[in-house]
C-alpha cells in the first residue's frame, strides 16, 4: 500500500517558519515528481510548490514565491516545504503530492497519490 504521510504542522506567528515533510512509502517515487498544495476552508485546492524527480527544477505559486522552498531526499523519499515569513492567508492544510511522471506539474491532474494533509494555521 502507498502512503505518503506529512508532518511538520502546525500554529505559528505570522513572520514565523514552519518546515513540512512528507514521507512516503509502499513505492519510491525517486523517478516522480513532488508537489504540496494547500485547501483553507470554503476553497478549492490549490498549487504551492512542485519538484522535479531529480530536484533540480522546481516552480511555486506567485503567492508563496521568495518565501517557500521545496526539496527533496531521494535517499529517505522525502520530500520537505521550507515555510517562511508566514502570513495568515497561507493558513491551510497541506497536501503532499505524488507524480504521474518526473516533470513538475501545477496542476492537481499531474499527481495520482496523495497524503493526508497537516494543518497549518498562521496567526496574527
Amino acid at each position: 500500500q502507498v502512503r505518503l504521510v506529512e508532518s511538520g504542522g502546525g500554529l505559528v506567528q505570522a513572520g514565523g517558519s514552519l518546515r513540512l515533510s512528507c514521507t512516503a512509502s509502499g513505492r519510491t517515487f525517486s523517478s516522480n515528481a513532488m508537489a504540496w498544495f494547500r485547501q483553507a476552508p470554503g476553497k478549492e485546492r490549490e498549487f504551492v510548490a512542485t519538484i522535479n524527480w531529480s530536484g533540480d527544477s522546481t516552480n511555486y505559486a506567485d503567492s508563496v514565491k521568495g518565501r517557500f522552498t521545496i526539496s527533496r531526499d531521494n535517499a529517505k523519499n522525502t520530500v520537505y516545504l521550507q515555510m517562511s515569513s508566514l502570513k495568515q492567508e497561507d493558513t491551510a492544510v497541506y497536501y503532499c503530492a505524488g507524480g504521474r511522471n518526473g516533470y513538475r506539474s501545477s496542476s492537481l491532474n499531474g499527481y495520482n497519490y496523495w497524503g493526508q494533509g497537516t494543518q497549518v494555521t498562521v496567526s496574527s
